[in-house]
């Protein structure tokens, strides 16, 4: 076990982790409209807390399988799909911009997948450890698609209490 490089993954996924204990949902997505499936807020942080493990347990087993000179495209991959997660939060939460966090979280799905595909021909377990994050994934889109629909053209809630314009809906 290379401690010191699983430390590595284990920080920038942490790094990744904390837009969404920065970026809570609040008041604001308590008073949207969401669907009966939605999940309860407790399950989130269990589930993601579960996932970030995996996804930093992924990339290290996948870069000590790797030779040096195959390890670049799959690890960009892998860092941008971090990177496309952490974003997602602040889209959300922060701005209220549900029509952009749909686009950041279906492209999150897209560096997911590549991630999956790129990692698999060197380890399988690597790959296999991120398919519960690309299901997850994939729910939390069909569930921001949802929440977009089901508050289109309705004000919706600022942090102060008021009401906000309209959202943009999906063209």
């Amino acid at each position: 076990m290379n401690w010191p490089l699983f430390a590595v993954f284990v920080l920038v996924t942490l790094a990744a982790a904390a837009t969404g204990a920065i970026f809570r949902p609040g008041s604001w997505y308590a008073a949207l409209r969401k669907p009966r499936w939605t999940p309860p807020n407790l399950l989130f942080p269990i589930a993601w807390c579960v996932l970030y493990a995996t996804i930093a347990v992924s990339a290290y087993l996948f870069t000590v399988a790797a030779a040096p000179g195959e390890r670049a495209l799959p690890l960009a991959a892998w860092g941008l799909q971090l990177a496309l997660n952490a974003l997602w939060s602040p889209l959300f939460f922060k701005l209220h911009r549900m029509d952009w966090a749909l686009a950041d979280i279906a492209l999150l799905v897209l560096a997911i997948l590549a991630t999956i595909v790129l990692f698999a021909p060197v380890s399988a377990v690597a790959a296999a450890l991120l398919v519960p994050y690309l299901v997850w994934v994939s729910f939390a889109s069909a569930l921001n698609y949802t929440i977009l629909i089901l508050n289109r053209g309705r004000p919706v809630p600022d942090r102060t209490g008021g009401a906000s314009a309209p959202r943009p809906t999906v063209e």
